[in-house]
């Protein structure tokens, strides 16, 4: 039959006590940073990809209408010369 040795036993709950504890500061300090974080962007007035996507559309369609509106005006002074 085998003995356990209480020294043993004693350092194997003290590691596992200090592990937990040590998961547990691990998940605090995730959670602030990342509470720093969100407050930090959030001053900076960052857009969502949403608002960009968006207005990235808009500048899209001003160009292309800005394209047509160009070749028009060109075909129309072409006329009026010739």
């Amino acid at each position: 039959m085998q003995t356990r040795n209480k020294f043993f036993d004693d350092m194997s709950q003290l590691m596992t006590n200090a592990m937990g504890v040590a998961q547990g500061a691990r998940t605090e300090a995730e959670t602030a940073m990342k509470g720093l974080l969100d407050r930090w962007m959030a001053d900076r007035d960052f857009v969502t990809r949403e608002e960009f996507d968006a207005v990235r559309a808009m500048a899209q369609k001003a160009r292309e209408e800005n394209e047509a509106l160009s070749a028009r005006l060109a075909a129309l002074e072409a006329k009026s010369k010739g």
